[in-house]
């Protein structure tokens, strides 16, 4: 299950590595990439210290993915209003040059609230087990919901297997 994901997480960093080499254009997944990154390394960890400021450096985030001229892209992600609002951040303050495209670029963000822990997709999953339960209730249990959804597949006298004597 970790494993699994870890591999996706891989994955999606090493797209980004040979995009980028190749000169090809990044798709958004590149930038969820990113701001997953962030997450993970950042956002979540300082969660867990119980800390209320968070710091996130560009050329930190952008050598710890192995990216290679991707900075702008980077500095987008991480001051997206996608990534604040998903994880409940505002911008307190970037500090870097007027362009705000470098290595040197850091994002300085306070969490607005507490962030609900997010399900993994097994648990996602397990949350759905028994969603229907009170609709086949009303039929009389799922073995009565079949029958009678079969006897009435077919409009009367249109049932190909009963045979015309």
């Amino acid at each position: 299950m970790k494993t699994e994901y870890v591999l996706t997480i891989t994955h999606e960093y090493a797209i980004i590595a040979c995009m980028s080499k190749l000169g090809a254009e990044t798709s958004s997944s590149g930038s969820d990439a990113i701001r997953r990154h962030a997450y993970e390394k950042y956002v979540l960890q300082a969660h867990r210290r119980k800390e209320r400021i968070i710091s996130i450096n560009v050329g930190e985030v952008h050598r710890e993915m192995g990216l290679s001229n991707r900075v702008p892209l980077v500095c987008a992600a991480l001051g997206s209003k996608k990534f604040l609002k998903e994880h409940g951040l505002r911008i307190v303050s970037k500090t870097g040059p007027p362009s705000g495209q470098s290595t040197t670029v850091t994002f300085l963000y306070e969490m607005l609230n507490s962030m609900p822990e997010k399900k993994t997709a097994d648990e996602m999953w397990d949350s759905l087990r028994g969603i229907g339960k009170d609709v086949y209730a009303s039929y009389g249990g799922g073995e009565e919901y079949l029958r009678q959804e079969r006897a009435n597949f077919y409009a009367p006298g249109r049932d190909p297997l009963t045979r015309k004597s």
